[in-house]
Formats: C-alpha cells, sequence, structure tokens
C-alpha cells in the first residue's frame, strides 16, 4: 500500500496534536503524582460533565468558551470539595470517589434532560484524534488544523505556569507545611494547580478523548519517577514519553485498525512496563541484579577471609597456604552461588589455584586483610559499647564486615584508641596504604 503526501501530512498533524496534549498532561501528571492525587484527573474528567451542562443551558449553544469555564469551574469544584470533605475526617481517596461519582450522575441527569443537545459519549470518551486533519485553516501560507493551535496554547500556558510558579509548586509537592511557614500559601497553589489540570483536561477532551487524557496524567509521570529523582528531569522523561506514546501508538493504531487514542495510551502503559522492569535504580532486573552482585561479594569475601584466617593459623605463611574447594564453598554458604563467587573472585584476579587449594593472590590478600580487620574492629566496638558477651560479637561482625569501608576503619581505630588485638586476643590486621577497603 503506497503512502501519499496527504497521509503523511494527516499522520504528521495527528501525532502533533497527540504529543502536546500529552505534554501537557504529563507535566502536571508529576506534580500531581507527587502530590499522590494522580487520580484527580480521572475524578475531574467524570466531574466535569454537569459543568458543560450548565454552560449550555446558560448560553444555548455548545460554544468552546463557555463549555471551557463551564468545565473548569466544576474541576475546581471537585478539587474543593474534595478537600473540604477529607478534612472533615474521611480519607482522601474515598472523599474525592464521592464527589467525583455524585458529580457525573449529577451531569448525566442534567445532559438526559437537555433534549435538544447532543452529546456523543463516543466523542468524549475516544476523542476525535482520528478527524484532526479533517479540518484545517491557513496559518502563514500553511493548511495547520485548529487542534494544533488550542492544543500549543495550551501547553504554553502550561510551561509558563510552571515557570512562575515553579518553586511554590515544588515546595508545596514535597513539604507543603515548609510552603505555609516560608510564607507560601499551600492552598492557593494547590487550587491554581487544579485549575491547571481541569482546563488541560477540558481543551484536551474534544482532541484527544478522556482515556488518553487520563492515560497521560498518570503514566508518563509514573515511568518518569521509576526512572529519575530530580524534578526537571522527571518532566522531560515525562514529555519524552508522551511525545513515544503518541508517535508509536499511531503507527500501532495504524496497523491494528484500531483507535488511536486508545493504542497511543495502550503505548505508554507499555513504556511504564520496561521501566518497572528495567529502571536502573527501582526495576525489578535491576533489583535482582543488585541483589545477586551483593550476595556473591558477600559469598566471595567469606571465602578470602577464610582463606586468610588460614594464613594466619599457618603462622603467616603465604606460600601454600589456602583451602580446598569444598571448604571454600562451604564458606560462601555451598551451591550454584559458591561456584559462582569464586570464579567472579577468580576472574577479579583475588584467587588463584595452587594444586588443590584455592589462595590469595597480592591484591586478594589486601582485600582479606581489609576484611579480618573490619570484623575485629566492630567486635571490639560491640563488646565496649554494647557489652554483648563474647560468644555473641562474631554473627554480627561477620554481617557487618561487608559494609565497612576504609573511612569507618580509620574512625573505629580512632574511637577504639588504635587496639592491637579483639576481644577474642587475636591480632587485628593493620592496614597499610596499599590495602584496599
Amino acid at each position: 500500500m503506497s503512502l501519499t503526501t496527504s497521509d503523511f501530512l494527516a499522520a504528521w498533524w495527528t501525532i502533533a496534536v497527540g504529543t502536546l496534549s500529552n505534554a501537557s498532561c504529563a507535566i502536571l501528571g508529576c506534580y500531581l503524582l507527587l502530590r499522590r492525587m494522580s487520580l484527580l484527573g480521572d475524578a475531574i474528567s467524570h466531574a466535569i460533565l454537569p459543568g458543560i451542562a450548565i454552560a449550555f443551558l446558560l448560553t444555548g449553544k455548545i460554544a468552546s468558551f463557555p463549555i471551557f469555564l463551564g468545565a473548569m469551574g466544576i474541576g475546581v469544584l471537585t478539587a474543593f470539595l474534595t478537600q473540604l470533605i477529607h478534612r472533615g475526617g474521611v480519607t482522601e481517596d474515598a472523599s474525592l470517589g464521592v464527589v467525583f461519582t455524585s458529580l457525573f450522575a449529577i451531569g448525566v441527569i442534567m445532559v438526559s434532560a437537555i433534549h435538544s443537545v447532543d452529546l456523543d459519549p463516543g466523542c468524549v470518551l475516544y476523542g476525535l484524534i482520528d478527524a484532526v486533519p479533517l479540518t484545517t485553516q491557513p496559518f502563514l501560507g500553511f493548511e495547520v488544523p485548529p487542534a494544533v493551535g488550542t492544543m500549543g496554547s495550551v501547553l504554553i500556558v502550561v510551561l509558563l505556569f510552571v515557570n512562575i510558579f515553579w518553586k511554590e509548586l515544588k515546595l508545596v509537592s514535597f513539604d507543603p507545611d515548609l510552603a505555609t511557614s516560608m510564607g507560601i500559601s499551600a492552598t492557593l497553589v494547590h487550587y491554581l494547580l487544579m485549575a491547571m489540570v481541569a482546563g488541560v483536561t477540558v481543551t484536551s477532551f474534544e482532541a484527544v478523548g478522556a482515556i488518553l487524557v487520563v492515560a497521560m496524567l498518570i503514566v508518563p509521570a509514573a515511568t518518569a519517577h521509576l526512572l529519575t529523582d530530580r524534578l526537571w528531569s522527571m518532566m522531560l522523561v515525562a514529555v519524552g514519553v508522551g511525545f513515544l506514546s503518541s508517535l508509536f501508538g499511531y503507527i500501532g493504531a495504524l496497523l491494528l485498525d484500531t483507535s488511536v487514542a486508545g493504542m497511543m495510551s495502550v503505548v505508554a502503559g507499555l513504556l511504564f512496563l520496561l521501566a518497572v522492569f528495567f529502571s536502573p535504580r527501582y526495576g525489578v532486573v535491576s533489583k535482582v541484579w543488585h541483589n545477586l552482585a551483593l550476595t556473591l561479594r558477600i559469598s566471595g569475601e567469606d571465602i578470602i577471609a577464610t582463606i586468610y584466617r588460614a594464613e594466619e593459623r599457618a603462622g603467616g605463611k603465604t606460600s601454600g597456604a589456602g583451602i580446598g574447594l569444598g571448604e571454600s564453598l562451604r564458606a560462601a554458604g555451598g551451591g550454584i552461588v559458591g561456584w559462582l563467587a569464586v570464579a567472579g573472585f577468580w576472574w577479579q584476579g583475588l584467587l588463584d589455584c595452587r594444586g588443590s587449594l584455592l589462595i590469595l593472590t597480592p591484591d586478594g590478600r589486601r582485600r582479606a586483610r581489609s576484611l579480618v580487620r573490619s570484623h575485629r574492629l566492630w567486635e571490639l566496638f560491640l563488646e565496649e559499647n554494647v557489652e554483648l558477651p563474647l560468644d555473641h560479637l562474631h554473627d554480627p561482625a561477620e554481617r557487618v564486615e561487608h559494609f565497612i569501608d576504609r573511612h569507618l576503619q580509620e574512625e573505629l581505630n580512632d574511637v577504639l584508641e588504635s587496639p592491637r588485638k579483639d576481644p577474642h586476643g587475636r591480632p587485628i590486621p593493620p592496614l597499610d596504604s596499599m590495602d584496599e577497603a
């Protein structure tokens, strides 16, 4: 199937409108997520129905600006009533559910009573993003869909709002009590944010529909939150997720012949799943890998510490002093973890084989000496400060020794006044300038 120039233009304008709408929702969604109010967009999308009906009753026609004002007013009212009920002792999620379901029910009754108005539920849910390229108007010599100008203006307003109230929004989102103590009205900032959310939600309805608006107020921000901990980078990532959702959502809808807005939401959800599994810090795979690496490090360090103690028992002789593979695996806890620990430390040049024995390399001996030093310093610290009996010192020291770095060793050494022996009378190894923590 060959694509014409008009097909490319239609795709371009559809993706552009989706991106503009997604970006506006994603930026505000970051603040909603940080304030644990992500579902407020869903609530507003349901609750604005009576605002639309009231605007029609007052004006007698469906015009964009009265509809916008009516819906935005009800959106702010939703936030106000939610906070009011919450202050009365009801949990915030319950108060939100009560308010938006009640307002939505009132809106359904009002719309049902107005027989002269035709409100298509499909348009509200799915939007008319597929039809964006069908209506254009001249602008600087180009034929541009009106939705591009509308959503572009909304994005500019959102960016100006965030830029002007950057400090206030940041403080209120992370610590409203601190903001109040600094003279910033957390309540005013809250309602300004709710007004912006309501405005973006309403203006996006006609172009992209409620499904995409609700998804983009939640999913891009949640995805970005898994990838970064800084607010400004979180917004950039969220906008990037919105763009990718728009681009690949349109392509997917074209290939599967389905709803464009729905497919954009699906792509956003898939990007979120990728972040859940592969986020460098919070991803499931990353956590599994980190835990495995930590387990192997601890097991390997148990092996080299065991070999170092064997050298001590041999009178400090390093040549020929070592332990067998079976003993090393027992020191590492056995199983496949032990084998992987031995292989990993051999690969790092900390272990070597001499006949049937595992021995320490010079680098391995320095690291093992540091471990044993940490262990015995901590035993002495526990005895002097926690007053544990001698037979209770080894196990906690064996766990903590893997997390005592060079700096903490020096602090312990100073606090304990440079001890030479541990509570069991064993020598505390010195740490020279070449030793590693």
